[in-house]
């Protein structure tokens, strides 16, 4: 199975306040996030990371950290990543395109407004602006196909390449 995460800012105690999360401490968010994310991505799945796993972590740590989470794991950096191991990951780039299900995705930390084959139904998964899940319904009813896929937006876990495909009804 192929899933995409953002924005889980490992590490980061403000994050709490600052994006309302439901957590009494850092421990317990990272604490959290690892869980969940490991009970959805198993050893051989794939996964892309569209940036900000930590923050504010020093890079012995983030490393140890990010060596926790299952999968294949795909790094698209974002504004917080620092220069982690690349043996962490299958690879780590600024800007993805992949073909996934017969559809194209077009991946990035950043939204962007426009995007490769976007006049041709391809998707763009993003992280960075922390939106809900109100965001990605909203785009959806004006027939704009761009996904938030961080974890403020989606339960606080990984959402499958099928569960993005089926929000759009591309299944």
């Amino acid at each position: 199975m192929v899933y995409f995460t953002s924005d889980l800012h490992l590490g980061h105690r403000n994050i709490i306040s600052l994006q309302y999360r439901p957590f009494e401490s850092v421990e317990e968010m990272d604490r959290a996030l690892i869980d969940n994310f490991n009970s959805v991505v198993k050893k051989n799945d794939t996964v892309f990371i569209l940036g900000d796993i930590c923050y504010r972590l020093k890079l012995d740590k983030a490393n140890e950290v990010i060596s926790r989470l299952n999968g294949r794991k795909y790094l698209i950096k974002g504004n917080h990543d620092l220069e982690y191991d690349p043996a962490l990951f299958v690879d780590v780039r600024d800007y993805m395109a992949v073909s996934l299900n017969g559809k194209y995705f077009t991946l990035m930390h950043y939204p962007m407004l426009s995007w490769p084959k976007k006049e041709r139904g391809s998707i763009q998964l993003h992280g960075h602006i922390h939106a809900r899940m109100d965001y990605n319904e909203r785009n959806r009813a004006e027939g704009i196909k761009r996904y938030d896929v961080g974890v403020d937006a989606n339960d606080f876990y990984p959402v499958s390449v099928d569960s993005i495909m089926d929000f759009f009804g591309e299944n």
